[in-house]
């Protein structure tokens, strides 16, 4: 089966999402997956068919400002990281996921964890994806320079930078049909372009690093870490130094995998993500 396509009104915000329901038991743990900046929920097309195979419940939501949720003018959304970790709150309240396996991945992944750490008694385990996690954890240039003063309100603007930033970080070429569904966001309105511009702008990436490299210290549910060993962008070396440093954690090495991991590499990701995430309900 496929994933489908919804709309969700939370607050005053429209959040679109993906979902694909499970097949057979309904007793495993809902699935949440978050995707990474220019990306959308599209990136997780492949992998939420497979857990609904299993009976599993999963769920990949557009972050407000990507894909096809709303795009509010930065006075109406801030586009922060408390900003995000709030509206995903009521996003979660909504669809009333009391208790669920969380998987992050990519610059926006970190919002995920720290929402994790805010509200772990809701996250039964944690998948990470080429995230950032660690406090030398930089903004790559190539995503920075979207966030410069003139030359990134026109970068921004440009439906291509999706097709560049998703090839260049995964170092694949992507199919355009599927690129197509990217870029569409941009091809309709400017003002995904804006949100992109005020997310890069308000990243706030020293402050997060600094909150997830302390609190997951403490963490207690497993963590699964499948790192794309080509990515360009984040060192395998950040995610073994987090697998070190914190109790319950595995490290899975994916060669030949860049930065965008689900986008070409899903049936190895699905390898260790599907035992991972079949928690029962009542465990």
């Amino acid at each position: 089966m496929s994933s489908t396509e919804n709309k969700i009104k939370v607050d005053s915000l429209e959040w679109f999402y993906r979902e694909a329901a499970p097949i057979g038991r309904t007793d495993l743990l809902p699935v949440l997956f978050l995707h990474g900046i220019v990306s959308q929920s599209y990136s997780w097309r492949h992998i939420l068919p497979a857990l609904a195979n299993q009976g599993t419940r999963a769920i990949a939501p557009d972050w407000i400002g990507y894909g096809f949720s709303a795009t509010p003018e930065k006075r109406y959304f801030a586009y922060t990281p408390e900003a995000f970790i709030t509206a995903l709150a009521a996003f979660v309240k909504t669809l009333e996921l009391e208790r669920f396996s969380l998987v992050v991945q990519g610059f926006l992944g970190s919002v995920g964890l720290q929402y994790a750490l805010r509200h772990p008694e809701q996250i039964a385990n944690l998948a990470i994806l080429n995230t950032p996690i660690s406090t030398a954890a930089k903004l790559p240039w190539k995503i920075k320079q979207m966030g410069l003063p003139l030359a990134g309100e026109m970068m921004t603007q440009d439906p291509l930078l999706v097709d560049r930033t998703l090839e260049g970080g995964s170092r694949y070429r992507i199919a355009d049909k599927d690129l197509d569904v990217y870029r569409k966001p941009f091809l309709k309105s400017s003002a995904p372009g804006r949100a992109l511009l005020a997310t890069i702008r308000n990243l706030q990436l020293e402050p997060a690093m600094t909150e997830i490299t302390s609190g997951f210290k403490e963490w207690q549910q497993p963590i699964l870490i499948q790192w794309g060993m080509i990515d360009p962008w984040l060192s395998v070396d950040t995610a073994q130094e987090f697998a070190n440093s914190v109790p319950n954690a595995e490290l899975i090495k994916l060669n030949n995998v860049g930065h965008y991991p689900q986008e070409h590499y899903h049936e190895t990701i699905l390898e260790d993500l599907l035992p991972f995430v079949r928690r029962a309900e009542s465990s």
